[in-house]
């Protein structure tokens, strides 16, 4: 018998910009802790090995930051802190109901394109 697949993968933006940059930083002083603290509640409730939350540089979100994306379902979480952390392993993960109100804007979160589609918009 092998080991089971996880049944999410969640992916915690993790860059920091340098300073003087123009963009926001889903890592900074308030919010450097936020990795660690998701790992370590993950551990607590039981469930890493079946959602194992892996460290990210840019996924082009900076404003709405810190986030972290969670697959399957390409849900991009936004502007956490730990309460928020909290609500989203208990509802989403451990009870499989997405936290809406956590949910980056549409505004924010087109549909998906693929690599073709997008080489075509840059002309390539």
């Amino acid at each position: 018998m092998g080991i089971p697949q996880p049944a999410f993968y969640i992916f915690k933006c993790e860059q920091s910009a340098p300073p003087g940059m123009p963009k926001p930083s889903c890592v900074t002083p308030d919010s450097a802790g936020l990795f660690q603290y998701a790992a370590k509640k993950l551990m607590m409730e039981g469930v890493m090995m079946t959602a194992p939350i892996v460290r990210t540089s840019c996924m082009n979100r900076c404003a709405q930051g810190p986030i972290m994306l969670i697959e399957p379902g390409h849900t991009m979480y936004v502007g956490l802190t730990e309460e928020k952390i909290d609500r989203i392993i208990a509802e989403h993960i451990i009870g499989g109901n997405v936290v809406s109100e956590y949910v980056i804007d549409d505004e924010f979160w087109d549909a998906p394109i693929t690599p073709a589609e997008a080489r075509k918009q840059f002309g390539k």
